[in-house]
């Protein structure tokens, strides 16, 4: 299965909503992942241009875009960012 960097900022009233009430946002991502057939191998909150970046691994290109279009739609998100990823195998194959 392919993986994918997901980079995501979050919008000013979903910031508000993790001070007010913190909770394991991973869990819940999770979730929408395993529910698309994919896996979560790393979930970051960042400094700088984005809030969090997930590494995660999912069955094909039609589920990546389930998947942005699933989180982008609950506007939560100023900016949900989807790059697929080559291994070092793959890349070396081009």
């Amino acid at each position: 299965m392919p993986d994918y960097l997901v980079q995501i900022v979050l919008a000013p009233e979903t910031v508000a909503t993790y001070v007010a009430k913190p909770q394991n946002r991973e869990e819940m991502a999770r979730s929408v992942i395993e529910n698309l057939g994919g896996k979560i191998k790393d979930f970051w909150y960042t400094l700088g241009d984005y809030d969090v970046v997930i590494i995660e691994t999912l069955p094909d290109n039609v589920s990546a875009a389930a998947h942005f279009n699933g989180c982008h739609s609950f506007g939560c998100f100023k900016l949900f960012k989807t790059t697929p990823l080559l291994s070092v195998n793959e890349a070396s194959r081009l």
